[in-house]
């Protein structure tokens, strides 16, 4: 019943887009700018997982241990302002700290990888 509702609210708003747009219906939505649509019994599920799942292939990672925060917990944070110019000691150091906070950030992505918005359908439609 409920899906029925959704469908009936998706035509309703397909059609009063219609009235001020040229719009052509490809049909239910999968996929959008690498964000999986899932529809569920109370509305839509975005979710990145296939885009997640990609990056950690592509970066051989999909191995790695995954974290629940994207930062270490263990390295303070320091303020950095970059006024002064930089030697090539430091700007190493800076490359290095990077590629373990893109590192990091992958394993906070693959722990979270199941993870989206869930967009609740709505008795009153209102565009």
């Amino acid at each position: 019943m409920q899906r029925l509702m959704l469908s009936l609210h998706l035509l309703m708003i397909v059609k009063q887009l219609g009235t001020q747009f040229s719009l052509k219906d490809l049909g239910n939505l999968h996929f959008f700018l690498s964000v999986e649509v899932i529809p569920t019994s109370s509305g839509l599920f975005l979710s990145q997982h296939k885009y997640i799942r990609d990056l950690l292939y592509k970066t051989s990672m999909e191995g790695a241990k995954d974290v629940t925060i994207p930062l270490s917990t263990s390295v303070p944070l320091k303020l950095c302002d970059s006024t002064s110019s930089m030697d090539n000691n430091s700007y190493r150091q800076v490359i290095g700290s990077l590629q373990y906070l893109f590192k990091r950030l992958l394993r906070y992505l693959k722990n979270t990888i199941f993870h989206g918005l869930q967009i609740n359908s709505s008795a009153k439609l209102v565009l």
